[in-house]
């Protein structure tokens, strides 16, 4: 999902689908493609961002049936989601939205699983986390 024309064009030059989702702001666009998703009949989404520099293996996640929920290494951000598309899920993503997301789940009686993985726990939010990444 992406609002910034060159962004598209250099997520298209990678061979990436693109989902066009301008002036809906991250959690309505982040619904707004899941909802495309379960359109075109994916049943399961993971949501990840692209501020995970030590992202790796994504797919790899280990499937379950409810909600996985992956938070940054202060355990306040949600780095990495997996539901199943079609629960009414309502994305908070912002600073707390780890708690929110947990909060969200339980209100859908849906399992909640915690993974705290390491190379998708450290996103970057302040100029002073890309230092920490050349240390």
């Amino acid at each position: 999902m992406c609002d910034d024309p060159e962004v598209a064009a250099w997520a298209r030059g990678l061979g990436a689908t693109v989902m066009w989702e301008p002036g809906l702001g991250l959690n309505g666009a982040v619904r707004s493609g899941v909802e495309q998703l379960f359109s075109a009949g994916v049943r399961w989404v993971t949501v990840a961002h692209g501020d995970l520099p030590r992202a790796r293996n994504l797919g790899s996640l280990a499937p379950f049936d409810g909600i996985t929920l992956v938070p940054d290494r202060l355990d306040d951000g949600t780095n990495v989601l997996r539901l199943p598309v079609g629960c009414d899920f309502h994305f908070a993503y912002g600073p707390g939205s780890f708690r929110r997301h947990r909060a969200e789940a339980s209100r859908l009686g849906l399992p909640i699983r915690v993974l705290r993985v390491p190379c998708l726990a450290y996103d970057v939010d302040w100029p002073s986390d890309v230092a920490e990444l050349s240390s």
